[in-house]
């Protein structure tokens, strides 16, 4: 049986295409891209080339691309690179909803001595702006806010946050892993300082990523070693991938039309159905400003594992909401951020979607799913009377 995948935030299937292209530099054109020899240089150019092609994505120069293995090194290396070139700045600013990238750097950083602040979110997932102001001070060495949120959807307002920190003389990141190749971003125009993407979220292979470094930025690099990437990431250069990623990046530009209005329509379809065939359940996050492909669902008196469990069962791929399936009973981050209820938390399912969804896929999603749902609450122990929820009682 072949799976439905709706876990597409987690990671995507590589294309076709993308395969394709990376395919004769696994075989015939495996030399070293800085080596002197023809050999070699013939593959050195093909990277330039898909630097290029990443740089075109999000409207930058090509010498502003670094390749990176993943989007966590990319977010690790922004946010090191800024405290290393602002040595006197112990202060940085990010949000309660961030990746753990970004998150478990900070926690880890306050054991170094630095003070890290982060901004709330509302019950819609949306920032606290006024609280971000408020944040920036003269000892801010960084901001690292994502632009869309991996769970939600939420889009957050960066352009602006990023045009407040520059007015303060601020360093400004963005972790765009999820919203790069889904939403037009333009960073000629943009006062975003630096900025992550992740092959495997836009239909390129695991193990390489990107960050976009504005000309003229202070950098210092994480990966010390060789001359590669005009020594700001030392190690030989992953070349397949940097040449799927280059292809999967040209696609993603040609295919974000289909993105935002066939995805959006399968999103909405799938949501606006479960949300009328099962009661007691709810989307999580602001419904207007987010993703087109993600939808964040609570389902109340059910566990989101036992869900996906059941789902598992017809070949259906989704995430949860709670971070139990990962051996921890507290629900997700950004749901406890968010405020959302205790039993609607711990029953959250993520479908995130893509292009190579169809629409008889999310039918059968719809004919399955609440079927799931009922058959759970019959074991739950907890029951409905009118409007009260009460214990169940053996």
């Amino acid at each position: 049986m072949n799976p439905i995948y709706l876990d597409n935030n987690a990671t995507t299937r590589v294309a076709p295409e993308v395969l394709e292209a990376m395919l004769p530099y696994l075989r015939e054109f495996y030399g070293n891209p800085s080596s002197m020899h023809t050999f070699g240089g013939q593959v050195g150019r093909k990277v330039r080339g898909a630097r290029e092609q990443v740089a075109g994505l999000i409207n930058a120069a090509p010498e502003e691309i670094i390749f990176t293995s993943c989007g966590t090194e990319s977010d690790n290396t922004a946010i090191r690179s800024a405290l290393a070139t602002n040595p006197g700045k112990r202060h940085i600013v990010t949000t309660r909803v961030e990746h753990p990238a970004v998150l478990s750097l900070g926690a880890r950083l306050a054991q170094e001595g630095y003070r890290v602040t982060e901004i709330p979110v509302d019950a819609e997932g949306c920032l606290n702006m006024a609280r971000y102001a408020k944040s920036l001070t003269p000892d801010t060495a960084i901001v690292s806010v994502m632009w869309a949120n991996n769970e939600t959807g939420v889009i957050f307002p960066v352009e602006e946050m990023a045009a407040q920190a520059r007015n303060r003389g601020i360093l400004f990141h963005t972790d765009a892993v999820q919203a790069v190749g889904k939403i037009p971003i333009d960073m000629k125009n943009s006062s975003i300082d630096m900025l992550s993407l992740s092959g495997h979220k836009l239909h390129a292979p695991k193990g390489v990523g990107a960050l976009y470094v504005r000309k003229g930025t202070r950098y210092s690099p994480f990966l010390i070693g060789g001359h590669q990437e005009k020594g700001r990431r030392g190690g030989t250069e992953n070349v397949p991938s940097i040449i799927a990623l280059g292809l999967a990046c040209e696609l993603a530009a040609q295919k974000m039309t289909r993105e935002n209005t066939y995805v959006k329509f399968l999103r909405d379809k799938l949501e606006d159905s479960l949300l009328e065939k099962v009661p007691r359940c709810r989307v999580n996050g602001d419904r207007t400003n987010r993703l087109p492909n993600t939808s964040n669902i609570s389902f109340e008196f059910v566990e989101g594992e036992a869900i996906l469990l059941r789902l598992d069962e017809y070949a259906i791929c989704a995430s949860s909401g709670s971070a139990c399936t990962s051996g921890s009973l507290q629900p997700s981050h950004v749901l406890r951020a968010m405020g959302v209820p205790f039993t609607m938390a711990h029953g959250s399912i993520r479908f995130s979607l893509s292009i190579y969804n169809t629409e008889q896929e999310i039918d059968t999603v719809i004919d399955t799913l609440p079927g799931i749902i009922e058959n759970l609450r019959a074991l739950s122990p907890y029951w409905e009377v009118g409007d009260a929820i009460c214990a169940r009682v053996e």
